[in-house]
């Protein structure tokens, strides 16, 4: 099936540490048989033109998955926003035909099946520059909608302005905020926790009756 938006690249920004899980790697976790990775891959693969990896250290770990790694650049600077960065100039570099990239958690394994759809529709409707998700009244900056060519600008706020938090950032641009239920599932559920991992279990054997 062809999608009906512009081609958009998406980049899985899986560059945290799990600390509050005791370490490692928290999209390598497993919930029902699969790694949160690859039920994040398996959901938006379909919706992208191609996938690469946003994620720091030895990219070997990674290996199996069989996507580009790409790792921040930005010096002492280890949060999501270096990894969009990462993202866009990835893509302007090796992928010249796309000029939109989606950025997503890594560990959030249920994301849903129309996101890149919906943000576009919402980021055209608005004549937005960005796009950016929701539930429960709560917006989920990571996973959004970015205009590649606003990786100079964004280069300039992290380098020389020391902006660190996504929604300092977007506030300076239009910026569509797309709604989406909770019931039965969160789609932007993340497993931070231990806890978290056995809701995560709860959760999966829902999914996947889906």
């Amino acid at each position: 099936m062809t999608n009906t938006y512009p081609a958009t690249l998406g980049v899985l920004l899986a560059g945290g540490l799990a600390r509050r899980m005791g370490g490692g790697d928290k999209p390598m976790r497993e919930i029902g048989g699969r790694s949160i990775l690859a039920r994040v891959i398996a959901r938006i693969a379909p919706q992208c033109d191609g996938l690469v990896l946003n994620a720091n250290g030895d990219p070997a770990r990674f290996a199996s998955f069989g996507l580009p790694v790409i790792a921040d650049d930005v010096a002492d600077f280890p949060g999501p926003l270096a990894g969009i960065l990462a993202g866009l100039e990835w893509t302007a570099a090796n992928r010249p035909d796309v000029t939109w990239m989606l950025s997503v958690a890594g560990d959030c394994p249920f994301l849903p099946r129309d996101l890149v759809s919906r943000l576009h529709h919402a980021r055209s409707a608005e004549n937005a520059q960005l796009a950016v998700a929701s539930s429960a009244g709560q917006s989920h900056p990571v996973v959004g909608l970015w205009d590649v060519a606003l990786r100079h600008e964004l280069r300039h706020g992290l380098v020389n302005e020391d902006i660190r938090k996504v929604g300092r950032w977007t506030s300076r641009y239009g910026l569509a905020t797309v709604e989406w239920p909770t019931d039965p599932i969160d789609p932007f559920f993340n497993a931070n926790t231990m806890d978290d991992i056995a809701e995560a279990e709860r959760l999966a054997l829902l999914d996947d009756k889906a």
